[in-house]
């Protein structure tokens, strides 16, 4: 594709030659001719001067280069959506494997691709273009989206709902039990998790993450929320749009997530509270109680980041603290100590 073609695609300003030819993305260390890099992090400046790229993508008050260039208020988004345009995923042929197993009661979109010991269940309803890779598994009465894609392994438990364009990477379980049991004078009953989970649409849940049914009523992730790998949200959570989950984060039961907040990587948040829009939290902390709209927060239990990053440096310094204490504790001792040495 020529710089000038991607260029207009991306809504990017183009300076210098705009018929180079551009056929990949590389990093700057790695690119060379017919490669487009880019710089979206200030640390990385140093190796635009030996880069092999024919053209960089960067921000638009970025210095003049000798080679060509895009520009752009937001690098980073451009570089993702050039990505996409230059490096498409290799597709599933449309139409159902000999070797899928379907329910005579399901219905297929058009255009679907059903891949290798797929088995579908009894009243499953598939999307348009929807791309089922192999050895993923639909319970009965699931309803999915178009051009929605699930990757090998995925387990779709029983009613669940899937909206438009929704991706499960490979081993993701959605609408598996909530863990519910009450405890008995002879060990802990098993609560029925009888509810669904409503996964709206536009939403990417990362390998190996889980989204568990509600004991009641349905367990919910927004539209455009993103779980990463090894998520695990719980029964009757609720997921706000927009919302960014990092690997580990892990949600307990009946909690509810805002819209836009974002959550660092082992990130445990406690049930029963509210998360408000736009939080962020840092990575490994733990959240035992609700924490308001706007807030950045960090530390076990979770604190303002400003009084958290205090403290952990306070932590550093008390090995020292102590020593001095001890040091002015034998200074005093011997001032106040009696005369004849008690």
């Amino acid at each position: 594709m020529k710089l000038k073609t991607l260029a207009a695609r991306l809504g990017c300003v183009l300076r210098g030659d705009g018929d180079v030819e551009i056929d990949a993305i590389r990093s700057l260390e790695d690119a060379g001719p017919g490669h487009l890099t880019f710089l979206a992090n200030p640390k990385y400046q140093a190796q635009l001067a030996s880069t092999r790229a024919s053209a960089v993508l960067l921000a638009t008050d970025h210095a003049e280069l000798v080679l060509p260039t895009l520009r752009a208020d937001n690098p980073y988004v451009a570089f993702a959506e050039a990505l996409t345009l230059l490096h498409e995923p290799r597709p599933l042929p449309a139409g159902v494997h000999p070797r899928a197993v379907i329910a005579g009661s399901a219905r297929i979109g058009d255009g679907a691709s059903i891949g290798a010991n797929v088995v579908i269940g009894d009243d499953v309803v598939i999307g348009p273009r929807a791309v089922l890779h192999p050895n993923v598994t639909i319970y009965p009465g699931v309803h999915i989206g178009s051009d929605c894609v699930a990757h090998a392994g995925v387990v779709v438990r029983e009613d669940v709902r899937l909206g438009d364009r929704v991706m499960l990477h490979p081993g993701v379980v959605i609408g598996a039990d909530g863990f519910g049991f009450a405890p008995g004078p002879r060990g802990a009953v098993k609560i029925p998790q009888i509810g669904t989970v409503i996964i709206e649409d536009d939403v990417e849940i990362g390998a190996n993450a889980t989204v568990d049914r509600a004991t009641l009523g349905a367990t919910i992730v927004r539209t455009q929320a993103k779980l990463d790998n090894l998520v695990m949200v719980a029964h009757n959570c609720e997921i706000g749009a927009g919302t960014m989950l990092a690997a580990q984060v892990g949600v307990a039961g009946s909690t509810k997530v805002g819209r836009g907040v974002q959550m660092g990587g082992q990130a445990g948040v406690a049930g029963h509270i509210t998360i408000g829009d736009g939080v962020q939290v840092v990575a490994q902390s733990g959240i035992p109680s609700s924490v308001e709209a706007g807030k950045i927060v960090g530390g076990y239990p979770a604190v303002d980041v400003s009084i958290w990053r205090r403290t952990s440096a306070a932590l550093l310094r008390l090995p020292g603290l102590l020593r001095r204490v001890r040091r002015l504790e034998r200074r005093i001792d011997g001032a106040l100590g009696s005369p004849d040495g008690e």
